[in-house]
């Protein structure tokens, strides 16, 4: 069953929040501090995240409850688009450059001693019931999850 499918038998209303979490990691040499630059460029979280906010099928918003594209444009990393390119590449580009002042991924590192450790990227996004059911979007590699009555319910 796809992940639609699922929430769909759940029967819960239209209007249930769906939190949507992209997170992988990487080991890294923290003594340079470059472990989040390490993790950007070993990981796909920021490619995923990006495909996942130009979905055009679901009505996406940020921890902050803002939609991610206005988000990034209030940040002023949209300007420098010359429309002469696929946009996706050129929003993937602006995030890992801007990484910190777009604020749209979280990161962890956990160090294992002065040299090494492994760093852990966050994606965050929140949506509905009625647009997870009603898309075609693959949630593969996501974790969603969904507030019932029995509890949250994470599906993966």
């Amino acid at each position: 069953m796809t992940t639609a499918e699922n929430i769909k038998s759940l029967n819960l209303p239209n209007e249930t929040k769906v939190h949507l979490e992209y997170s992988e990691g990487s080991d890294v040499f923290v003594h340079n501090e470059t472990e989040v630059e390490t993790a950007i460029e070993s990981t796909e979280v920021v490619n995923e995240y990006v495909d996942m906010i130009l979905s055009k099928e679901l009505n996406l918003t940020t921890r902050w409850g803002e939609c991610p594209m206005s988000h990034l444009r209030d940040q002023g990393l949209l300007e420098d688009y010359d429309r002469d390119g696929w946009f996706g590449d050129y929003l993937a580009q602006t995030i890992t450059d801007n990484f910190y002042d777009a604020e749209v991924i979280e990161y962890s590192t956990e160090k294992y001693d002065h040299k090494r450790g492994f760093t852990t990227l966050t994606a965050e996004l929140y949506t509905t019931v009625g647009d997870v059911i009603s898309s075609n979007v693959d949630f593969s590699g996501w974790k969603v999850t969904v507030e019932t009555k029995a509890g949250d319910l994470t599906l993966k």
